[in-house]
């Protein structure tokens, strides 16, 4: 492997990683010529991107193996988390205290299993999650008037039969936005 030469300190030279800019800049370490777009500040002077050694932190580095670990979580929580909403129907503003707490479940269980790491990947699908939950509590709603026994159950017409157009009438209401707005807010605050 041979030794590439640059030019002397105090002469311009083109960048290393862009040969169309002309730079004084040296890496305090290899000495190669360095553009301002390149300098990376270090406590011991002005660095190559290469010299100064940037890795993400580990909190912030989720491999796939993670997110498919935080999506089936995501998933498996947000269904019971349906069913346990199904069982338990409240309207009105209880509605997003409910949420909010299926929300909070949801998002800390998508925390604890990707290990407390951050990143926009796993708020996504802790939103996801929650998302699950507010469709799965319909889902899950005849289900629930069987397990509770109460004759007729509590009605709710969005729980008639979960076809397409009830799927477009729940998701044409503003409520049904807001509750879920909530409810995801809360389930990708836990991911910080």
């Amino acid at each position: 492997m041979t030794q590439q030469t640059y030019p002397p300190a105090g002469e311009a030279a083109p960048c290393v990683a862009h040969p169309e800019v002309a730079t004084n800049l040296r890496c305090s370490r290899c000495e190669r010529p360095i553009c301002p777009r390149c300098l990376v500040q270090t406590p011991v002077g002005a660095r190559c991107r290469e010299c100064a050694r940037l890795r993400r932190l580990p909190v912030f580095d989720v491999t796939a193996p993670v997110y498919g670990k935080a999506a089936a979580v995501s998933a498996g929580v947000g269904l019971a988390a349906g069913l346990v909403w199904s069982l338990f129907p409240l309207v009105g503003l209880l509605s997003f205290i409910q949420c909010a707490v299926a929300g909070y479940v949801i998002g800390e269980a998508v925390s604890r299993s990707a290990n407390r790491r951050q990143s926009r990947g796993l708020k996504a699908l802790a939103v996801g999650g929650v998302i699950v939950a507010y469709v799965g509590h319909y889902l899950w709603f005849p289900l629930a008037i069987a397990l509770t026994g109460i004759p007729g159950g509590i009605q709710i017409p969005e729980a008639a039969g979960l076809g397409a157009a009830t799927v477009a009438r729940i998701a044409g209401q503003p409520i049904t936005w807001l509750v879920v707005a909530v409810g995801g807010f809360v389930a990708a605050s836990r991911i910080d």
